[in-house]
């Protein structure tokens, strides 16, 4: 960056003047096309693009929008309304008229004031809280904004550095994201591989010989907050073993549904209902015994019947590919999504010897503690280079003021 500080030595050494953005951007407006118009014009191919609030955007030939609503210049586009945000776009579009989008005047880089709004859009949602459901902020909140204005040369220079900056933390986090989704998929392979009968003398066993089945206790808003530990359908969903400084739901039951609705060590839960398929059937196994526990009415407990099985195999056999297919395919879904015992009932599950099982056990035991150091720490390594692009971000568009104009609490907090 020692362009950029030459570049601020010798044409703003004292400062920078702050400006309104009315002052210094031109503001377009967009159109009145309606809903219904959108749809017809929809083409995938079309050359114009429409933003339409949120994340709806679509495209349209130029023959269907009025010329005059089209912009041709690099503009910024602000998001009002619902997703408050900013867009900068370069090619041909158009916009609904409760956006607003500013372009450049004469020796002003408009991909500058992308860049200070970006920084500072915390500010500008919060300007529009309190607002419902919908949350808007005026166009005042744009217009009376107080920027910077560095020379021209010196926007440049600092667009070049933040897009390069841009391109550097998209590229890392593409990285990183890809790395965490192949060691997942590595993860899911070895597990099936491990969990097929294809590789070992397996009995294959209907799941109902194996367990009985049991629906979880109801109760009312009232009983819940003190009380006896309680397995809920987050204990089952997050994790596939479940420990009692796990249990920080308390529920207050008789003796009569404790001993109804017990749950003891080597029970294996499976959620029970659920607004998605895809979370039907999740299972966790109690790993130890808890005093007077009891589960909830979104799991189903399954209490083993025989010694076939070991509780901590049982955390894995029922996650492989094939058993959640089965899962998803039998489930219910009318409001939500449904399973019960009788359809767990009839999955036939491979059953290998313990001494198997055990095996297995101990290899995906290592491969989980694997992928779990890699969701903490690729998640948390995004999230430091992402804090860090915003430091120097901001960084670079903090400036010195000039003359007598008192900035308010929206331009700078030091």
């Amino acid at each position: 960056m020692s362009r950029l500080n030459e570049l601020i030595q010798e044409l703003c050494p004292d400062g920078v003047e702050y400006k309104k953005v009315k002052d210094v951007y031109k503001r377009l407006r967009g159109t009145s096309i309606t809903a219904t118009k959108m749809k017809e014009i929809n083409i995938s191919s079309g050359e114009i693009r429409i933003f339409a609030g949120g994340k709806t955007v679509i495209n349209a030939r130029e023959k269907d929008i009025p010329k005059a609503n089209i912009t041709r210049v690099p503009a910024v586009l602000v998001q009002s309304r619902g997703i408050v945000d900013v867009i900068y776009y370069e090619k041909p579009f158009t916009f609904k008229n409760e956006m607003w989008a500013y372009t450049a005047k004469d020796k002003i880089e408009v991909k500058f004031l992308f860049y200070m709004f970006k920084n500072n859009i915390m500010k500008f949602r919060e300007a529009a809280s309190g607002t419902g459901s919908l949350p808007q902020i005026s166009l005042s909140v744009t217009e009376e904004f107080l920027i910077p204005v560095p020379p021209i040369e010196v926007q440049h220079e600092i667009v070049r550095i933040l897009d390069n900056f841009t391109e550097l933390t998209t590229e890392l986090t593409t990285e990183l994201t890809t790395e965490l989704i192949a060691r997942k998929k590595q993860y899911e392979y070895y597990r099936d591989y491990l969990l097929s009968h294809k590789r070992y003398e397996v009995r294959l066993i209907p799941v109902g010989e194996l367990f009985d089945f049991k629906n979880g206790i109801n109760k009312g808003k009232e009983s819940f907050g003190a009380g006896t530990p309680i397995v809920n359908f987050t204990n089952v969903f997050r994790k596939n073993k479940i420990y009692s400084s796990e249990l920080q739901g308390r529920v207050q039951v008789t003796d009569e549904e404790i001993e109804r609705y017990s749950a003891k060590k080597g029970d294996v839960f499976f959620t029970r209902t659920s607004e998605t398929k895809e979370e039907i059937g999740i299972t966790s196994v109690l790993m130890e015994d808890i005093d007077r526990c009891v589960f909830s009415g979104f799991i189903l407990r399954a209490r083993p019947k025989t010694e076939l099985l070991l509780p901590e195999y049982c955390a894995y056999c029922f996650s492989s590919t094939e058993a959640r297919k089965y899962i998803v395919r039998h489930s219910t879904y009318t409001t939500r999504a449904l399973t019960n015992g009788t359809v767990l009932s009839k999955m036939i599950l491979p059953v290998p010897p313990l001494h198997i099982q055990k095996k297995i056990v101990d290899v995906l035991d290592n491969f989980d503690a694997i992928c779990k150091d890699l969701d903490i720490g690729l998640p948390a390594e995004i999230e430091a280079r992402q804090k860090q692009y915003e430091y120097y971000r901001d960084m670079l568009l903090t400036f010195v003021e000039t003359g007598d104009t008192i900035l308010p609490d929206q331009t700078r907090d030091n």
